[in-house]
């Protein structure tokens, strides 16, 4: 499935087409350049899901963990990640397989570890404003 918005205020539309499109996945890979906007998108996906904590990028913590509406969501950065034994450190498989959201930044560092099944959204910045996204089912 692919959605192009031409503004960042359509975001919200294309979290809702995720939603849809995933059913009853829980893990999400967020794959795009640096500055694509995949932090941004996951902000609009977890207001969709109602967060109501700051959404933020985890760089440095690797793993973040929000609230809403009942459920809990994990939102993983490993672009810093040096090897797997650092995504071992943190007991990565606890959250995967936890029943619980996973949104996840840079799963191309990890790929041998992803699930199975998962969503994966691509993003491509087209210009500025504009976005392409593509949702697949792994």
């Amino acid at each position: 499935m692919n959605i192009e918005i031409n503004h960042p205020d359509e975001l919200g539309n294309a979290a809702e087409a995720l939603l849809g499109f995933a059913g009853n996945e829980k893990i999400f890979a967020f794959e795009g350049e640096m500055g694509a906007g995949k932090t941004t998108f996951i902000k609009a996906l977890c207001e969709k899901l109602g967060v109501k904590d700051v959404v933020s990028s985890p760089t440095f913590s690797i793993v973040n963990e929000y609230a809403a509406a009942g459920q809990i969501i994990y939102h993983f950065d490993f672009y810093r990640i040096k090897n797997l034994h650092e995504v071992f450190d943190i007991g990565y498989e606890e959250y995967f397989y936890s029943g619980h959201i996973c949104l996840i930044e840079w799963p191309e560092r990890i790929r041998e570890l992803m699930p199975e099944n998962y969503i994966e959204v691509g993003i491509t910045a087209l210009s500025e404003m504009q976005r392409l996204f593509s949702f697949t089912k792994i």
